[in-house]
């Protein structure tokens, strides 16, 4: 299996702990009488995982529940090469150690959708992934041809990916781009943080709106670095409203109704992998970022005719 995302720098005997649920010592018995090894090289309990590494478990499996369907995700384009779905909040990607919620992926399969099976096994198909708090656009291979060149567009940055944001604040340029490398925060295991020695991350920005103590924005993404938005516009001292990870005000989320940050996957722009004509998807608000949206302009409105009439 592929290392979980979150693992990634993490010693061996403390990622089988966390995978597994079983303690340290337990976890470096198994290890020690080679019952899980990293494949293709050696590996003792201190050994760091990679992220390119794959885990051979070689123990006795607990019986699993079925992975539950994510019945509100809707299919937003689809053809004999890719499908396109409208990810919900609360549904990751795909299959991985821990996660016992809906995969995109295995909702997919469950509905009888033909998936590629190129790929790490419990990745097959995905070229790209969102986050399981957010929300949008996101596409998956359904034939060999469309993975082998969505990667290679993915890789070369030739898909545009647009998402909408709102962070809090009133952001000082109408238009800007930020540009700054990101990297896994020390000790963290999920947070990321703009770090010199990170990946290089390129995050250019139109404001839509301006609310005062919230901006509403479209956000372009030319590279697509794990959390690269949330850590990005938390650098700026503007974080993502609803996102306390990266410090969002709890008052301001409250207030709104949010329990995760203000961030939509809004349209997807790729070059067809077969035709070679230029497609794009679009998605629309759920009703949870709908709403804080409305609540933000009700407030704003408020404030201004307040303003007009203490004048």
């Amino acid at each position: 299996m592929p290392v979980p995302d979150g693992l990634f720098g993490t010693r061996l005997d403390i990622a089988v702990s966390r995978m597994l649920g079983v303690s340290r010592s337990k976890a470096d018995d198994l290890i020690a009488v080679g019952q899980v090894q990293i494949a293709g090289r050696r590996s003792t309990k201190s050994s760091r995982l990679l992220p390119e590494d794959l885990l051979s478990l070689n123990i006795h499996e607990h019986k699993v529940s079925p992975e539950p369907p994510a019945h509100e995700m809707g299919i937003l384009y689809e053809d004999e090469d890719v499908v396109v779905v409208d990810k919900p909040v609360g549904v990751a990607a795909h299959p991985s150690a821990g996660w016992t919620g809906p995969t995109v992926l295995g909702s997919l399969l469950q509905r009888g959708v033909h998936i590629t099976r190129l790929g790490a096994s419990q990745r097959r198909g995905i070229v790209s992934r969102l986050d399981v708090g957010t929300s949008g656009v996101m596409l998956v291979c359904k034939s060999d041809l469309a993975y082998i060149e969505m990667r290679r567009q993915f890789a070369h940055h030739e898909v545009k990916k647009i998402y909408e944001a709102i962070c809090q604040g009133n952001l000082k340029e109408d238009k800007a781009t930020i540009e700054a490398p990101i990297a896994r925060e020390h000790g963290a295991t999920f947070r990321f943080t703009v770090s010199a020695i990170g990946k290089e991350a390129i995050t250019h920005y139109d404001v839509l709106e301006r609310f005062g103590r919230a901006t509403h924005v479209r956000v372009n993404l030319e590279t697509g670095r794990t959390h690269q938005i949330r850590v990005h516009f938390s650098s700026i001292g503007h974080p993502l409203v609803g996102d306390p990870l990266y410090g969002a005000n709890p008052v301001l989320s409250a207030h709104l109704g949010l329990k995760r940050q203000w961030l939509q996957a809004m349209s997807l722009t790729f070059k067809h992998p077969r035709t070679h004509v230029w497609v794009t998807v679009t998605s629309h608000y759920p009703a949870d970022l709908a709403h804080a949206l409305d609540q933000l302009r009700e407030d704003s409105k408020q404030r201004m005719s307040s303003g007009s009439s203490s004048r």
